[in-house]
């Protein structure tokens, strides 16, 4: 007696998938990985002075670090990145917090013309932000002075964005300005994610409100919080448009509020009397995206690994 032979069935291979990802895929592609590849690729050599490029390996990264002509201006750009950053981290995402368990409020009331006010600045332009605020800031014409004045204030009055010591602090705080609606949002999100019964629970249990938030909401949207934490630490170090739209390519007073994105400008595509070095500004862009792949890094394997979730 023969015995019967059965076929393993495969499933068929989901074309489908492909069909609908491959757009996004190839222009991701063309317009993100392929430009990161070739600017990675051309921090590694230098111009031979024959029209020409030579290749140098780690020599442009090792000279943006060391050398006298590029280290001053690197070390200071990635300060000034980190305190733009640390300033946007400690107040735009306490404060978008704060809001947004203040929006979840129940008893609230025009809660959704707050938080379309709130969100309101985060779809402006940010030219037409940077133009405002130097209107409202300018020590010529501007209303801040009459303000300040209005209220017997105005000896404390200064021209903030013309101050070597207050014009990074000032910006930073303009940016937390127009973006404090997005961590707001995502903390809202997870907030009202929270069921209702969790809360009744712990209020006949004798919870007062602050213990009812540090106690249980807070815990169940950590997720939320590292997220928006990451998201500001990439959208920060990829900051250039606010600090050029207000202080120029330059970045002044006295380079005071240069950070990595407008150093990267002006070293690649050049600036005023400064001749532009693609070799160089590529080098400022790799640097760029390492420390954002170490942050990011930091966060997946770090962060993320380590929180504990919790099932509501």
């Amino acid at each position: 007696m023969k015995k019967e032979v059965t076929k393993t069935s495969r499933k068929p291979f989901p074309v489908h998938i492909v069909v609908f990802m491959a757009p996004a895929v190839i222009i991701y592609t063309v317009f993100m990985v392929f430009p990161l590849i070739d600017s990675l690729r051309l921090s590694f050599f230098t111009p031979d002075g024959q029209g020409g490029a030579a290749f140098v390996g780690l020599g442009n990264y090792i000279n943006l670090m060391t050398d006298e002509l590029w280290s001053g201006r690197f070390w200071n750009a990635l300060w000034n990145n980190f305190v733009f950053f640390f300033i946007n981290m400690l107040v735009q995402n306490p404060v978008g917090l704060l809001l947004a368990a203040l929006l979840s409020a129940r008893k609230l009331r025009f809660r959704n013309s707050y938080r379309t006010m709130l969100f309101a600045p985060t779809m402006l332009s940010v030219v037409i932000v940077g133009f405002i605020w130097q209107l409202i800031l300018s020590p010529l014409w501007g209303i801040a002075k009459g303000m300040m004045t209005f209220i017997g204030m105005e000896q404390f009055f200064m021209p903030w964005l013309g101050l070597e010591s207050s014009a990074l602090i000032v910006l930073a705080l303009i940016s937390v300005w127009q973006f404090i609606g997005i961590p707001m949002m995502l903390f809202y999100a997870a907030l009202l994610g929270i069921p209702d019964e969790m809360i009744e629970a712990a209020h006949v249990d004798g919870a007062n409100p602050w213990q009812v938030f540090w106690g249980i909401k807070f815990p169940l949207i950590l997720p939320s919080v590292g997220i928006v934490s990451i998201l500001t630490y990439v959208g920060n170090f990829n900051a250039f448009d606010l600090i050029y739209a207000v202080q120029g390519g330059l970045a002044g007073p006295n380079y005071s509020t240069d950070i990595m994105g407008t150093l990267f400008y002006r070293t690649f595509f050049g600036f005023q009397l400064q001749l532009g070095n693609p070799t160089m500004g590529a080098t400022v862009a790799g640097m760029m995206f390492m420390i954002i792949l170490g942050g990011v890094l930091l966060y997946l394997y770090g962060w993320q690994r380590n929180i504990q979730t919790y099932e509501v």
